[in-house]
């Protein structure tokens, strides 16, 4: 069975059938809910507006590269659901052309794909395989849909269990500078907090260590433009400290993006502190841009969160919890 749920700028789909959950929403705007100086944004954001937007502009979709996930990240519902497999190569392409059209856009200026939703992407394969598909679709002259610019997203939590770990994130670099244009394919990586005890609490002893992490970046060629992002879900006691991160990256290859820890079931069971004080991320912030780094604070708007939307949620997931 197939659910479609609206939110204030796109819908959530949820397949109970395929066990996969996938999204569109307009993109809320930079200027409303991001802070990066180096972007030209400064405003301070305590209070995130949802304002109107055209789609036509900035389409996003999200999809699940797996159907549940076999991390069980204590911040995220997606394990609820359990693990079911990866998502085939037809079904990633299938949510992610579903997603355009539900959005009702033919023909655009930008799409977002972010293997995001549900799973860790870097353990399909088929994930490379749908980014060059939906490339080659949306390129196509006489193809329904366009968009002047693509770019796909892959973010992992570096699963240590994961063998062609490596493997996957040169295919995924190497495939973006020939698809990708001067952008390339976005690469994340969820760090949350250089302490590594409360990285092991938070990713279940799961994740690989910073150091090698940290190998494991350094070993990949140097963006061509769009820098590699450094994700840190934060509460206020998070560490971020800048004699740290500048052992473990370079500034000149990554990017650091704060945001809080989402307002997910599991994340309000597990007692995470939600940060709601701008002052919180500004005292994370300020260091790191004295010393060089290039900082996006993101925070998303009550809708957003209100919507579940945002990283670690999923729908499908917490309905089969509760029919449990």
């Amino acid at each position: 069975m197939r659910n479609i749920v609206n939110t204030h700028t796109g819908k959530i789909v949820s397949d109970t059938d395929l066990c996969l959950e996938y999204l569109y929403v307009g993109d809320y705007g930079k200027e409303n809910n991001i802070k990066a100086d180096f972007l030209g944004y400064t405003k301070r954001i305590d209070k995130v507006e949802n304002k109107p937007v055209d789609i036509t502009d900035k389409l996003v979709v999200t999809v699940s590269s797996q159907k549940g996930c076999p991390m069980n990240c204590n911040f995220c519902d997606c394990p609820k659901l359990g693990f079911h497999g990866n998502a085939g190569t037809i079904e990633l392409v299938s949510e992610i052309t579903t997603g355009i059209a539900l959005s009702g856009i033919k023909h655009g200026e930008r799409l977002n794909v972010h293997y995001a939703r549900m799973g860790e992407p870097t353990f399909n394969p088929n994930v490379i395989k749908s980014a060059k598909i939906i490339f080659q679709i949306i390129k196509d002259s006489n193809a329904d849909i366009s968009f002047n610019t693509y770019h796909p997203v892959v973010s992992t939590m570096m699963p240590k269990s994961n063998k062609n770990l490596e493997k996957f994130l040169h295919d995924w670099v190497d495939t973006g500078f020939i698809y990708g244009g001067e952008d390339g394919f976005g690469l994340q990586f969820s760090i949350n907090t250089l302490d590594e005890e409360e990285r092991n609490k938070m990713f279940r002893n799961k994740s690989l260590s910073l150091q090698e992490i940290s190998d494991i970046i350094k070993s990949l060629p140097m963006p061509k433009k769009r820098k590699y992002t450094l994700n840190f879900a934060v509460t206020s006691k998070c560490n971020l400290d800048v004699d740290l991160m500048n052992k473990y990256f370079n500034k000149d290859k990554c990017i650091v993006k704060i945001t809080p820890i989402h307002e997910t079931v599991e994340a309000v069971n597990e007692g995470y502190e939600i940060v709601k004080d701008f002052d919180v991320y500004e005292k994370f912030e300020q260091p790191l841009v004295k010393d060089g780094w290039d900082v996006i604070v993101f925070v998303p708007s009550k809708e957003e969160d209100a919507d579940r939307i945002t990283c670690g949620n999923s729908l499908i997931a917490i309905a089969d919890k509760a029919r449990k």
